[in-house]
């Protein structure tokens, strides 16, 4: 059976979801955030401290990007990851890591400099200078929904389920509200899908959020 340790829509909730879509059997480990200072135990499981942690036998995975793309590739429904022998795997690839690597990292520093240093420790310029970094690189995906539906192959993918969780942390964040028009409407069918709404339920418990 499949574990995953997650914190309420954090970046674990990309490997929730990627579950469901999947339609995995799953033990969910709900933890408090940030765990590495609520729940210390939880460092005898994952030494870095961070979620998601996915063991999948003696795979142990905690990269949210990297997981999403092991769980298409291995356990399909096969739409949901894009292969070399299509046009789009390039694509595929890049808006996959564009979603955690351009659009999340610099929403993490938000996160820490805004609520969870202490009062004394907080850097609202920082915070803010990091906040306009995300908008701007925004622009490529914007780009892109102006004339598609989905961030690759002009289907839904795993590369939807990492870019995605990069507007649920701006929403929860108040970095990006309200949104535009283009990126209201793909998060309005993203979030419509009935694998992101049962991990929104599978989640319920946690009784922490960012």
């Amino acid at each position: 059976m499949i574990r995953l340790y997650h914190c309420r829509d954090a970046r674990s909730f990309r490997a929730l979801w990627m579950l469901e879509e999947c339609g995995l059997d799953y033990e969910l480990e709900l933890l408090p955030f940030p765990p590495r200072w609520k729940k210390p135990e939880y460092l005898e499981e994952n030494p870095l401290g961070t979620i998601p942690l996915l063991i999948d036998g003696d795979t142990r995975m905690t990269e949210s990007a990297a997981i999403c793309e092991y769980l298409a590739a291995k356990y399909g429904p096969k739409e949901l990851h894009v292969g070399p022998d299509e046009p789009e795997f390039g694509a595929y690839l890049n808006a996959l890591h564009y979603g955690e690597a351009t659009l999340t990292f610099p929403q993490t520093l938000v996160l820490r400099y805004t609520r969870l240093e202490p009062e004394e420790r907080r850097q609202p310029v920082v915070a803010e200078a990091y906040a306009k970094w995300f908008l701007g690189r925004l622009t490529a995906l914007e780009t892109r929904l102006a004339s598609h539906d989905y961030v690759a192959a002009d289907r839904f993918t795993a590369a939807d389920v990492s870019v995605t969780y990069a507007l649920l942390l701006a929403q929860a964040l108040d970095i990006l509200t309200p949104l535009p028009d283009t990126l209201q409407a793909y998060w309005d069918r993203m979030s419509a899908r009935p694998a992101f709404k049962r991990a929104k339920d599978a989640q319920k418990p946690a009784a922490e959020v960012l």
